[in-house]
């Protein structure tokens, strides 16, 4: 309940309905993404190349490692949503080491993978959050790109967005030419 899908609801609602493909959500009753959410997104021709994006949600849950290791397979970039909320933060410790270790099974190197990290729910009172620099250190050890976002209502999403689409194409295109 970090907010994995609120971002991918929020980008669905403002993408113009043409460059936009279905959501696709497989959710259980209580509204937890239960394999993943997915969301087609037209980009345009980017440099020659007509450019789509696949956005993907997992599980945040431990019991879901498989469906997040599946998930990841084909990524071209991360975004992982920390959920600021101070009862969190031993919980996003953990989530993101998985992460890293999902990565290092099948041979990624985290440290070349295009990543962002999105600190979710700024807008909950200052006392029921951890503070964006204590997030930083306890969470951020590489000092990669980071941005505060409130998903449901929308700040920061297109950011964190933009963020992670300016890595990956980077990437591909360093790709293409190196």
């Amino acid at each position: 309940l970090g907010g994995k899908t609120s971002n991918l609801e929020h980008i669905y609602g403002k993408v113009k309905p043409d460059t936009r493909g279905k959501l696709i959500s497989l959710a259980t009753e209580t509204e937890r993404t239960l394999f993943f959410d997915f969301l087609p997104v037209d980009l345009g021709t980017i440099r020659g190349f007509k450019t789509r994006f696949h956005l993907y949600t997992v599980p945040g849950q431990v019991y879901y490692q498989t469906t997040r290791k599946l998930v990841l397979q084909g990524a071209d970039g991360v975004v992982f949503v920390a959920d600021s909320q101070a009862r969190q933060l031993a919980e996003n410790i953990e989530s993101f080491q998985d992460l890293h270790e999902n990565l290092a099974e099948q041979g990624v190197d985290a440290r070349t993978m295009p990543m962002v990290i999105q600190y979710n729910k700024i807008d909950l009172p200052e006392e029921l959050r951890t503070p964006v620099p204590e997030l930083e250190q306890q969470i951020n050890f590489r000092g990669i790109p980071s941005f505060t976002a409130d998903a449901l209502h929308g700040p920061g999403v297109f950011e964190t967005l933009r963020g992670i689409s300016e890595q990956v194409l980077r990437k591909l295109s360093a790709g293409r030419t190196g």
